[in-house]
């Protein structure tokens, strides 16, 4: 996969970037929002990487992408996840690239795609209703509300909100 945006590539992942991987799962709001996406070695994302790297190709998922900057720097990711229910988007952007659109810009260019790719007419998003950062990317992106309230999020009942985005 290669997708660019004005200030992004969206690619597949390779071996080398398992140090950014790393780094870049390390802060705050991952351990708050995504704490199963918290990579606390190099080894750690060096499995991940591996493993996700195989399902490139199929058709069962999950697809991870990361998210680069044109000049090459590895800022986070981008994910389309089979929940069951359907296909959930996810995305991360490390603190210090967060606030400045990247999010929002890396899912614009690749929700179309996938939902091309894989024949898709909506895909879900889905986040802890205290994420404002990630509600606010999904009211930018144009997805619909499903459901606010208390339901299931990684294991527990939790406030959640829930939308999807239809092509």
């Amino acid at each position: 996969m290669r997708i660019e945006t004005e200030r992004l590539i969206i690619t597949d992942f390779t071996m080398d970037m398992a140090e950014a991987v790393h780094l870049n799962s390390l802060d705050e709001d991952n351990r708050r929002f995504v704490p199963d996406e918290v990579f606390e070695t190099v080894a750690d994302a060096r499995e991940t990487l591996a493993f996700l790297m195989s399902r490139y190709g199929g058709e069962e998922g999950p697809f991870v992408h990361p998210v680069l900057l044109k000049t090459g720097e590895n800022i986070g990711y981008v994910q389309l996840v089979n929940i069951g229910e359907g296909w959930e988007l996810g995305y991360h952007i490390a603190k210090a690239y967060t606030g400045k659109g990247y999010a929002t810009e890396a899912s614009r260019a690749f929700l179309p795609a996938m939902a091309e790719q894989y024949h898709l007419d909506g895909i879900i998003g889905i986040c802890l209703a205290d994420n404002l950062a990630s509600v606010r990317v999904m009211e930018k992106l144009g997805f619909t509300n499903l459901f606010r309230g208390v339901g299931p999020y990684q294991g527990e009942q939790r406030r959640i909100v829930k939308n999807i985005w239809r092509p």
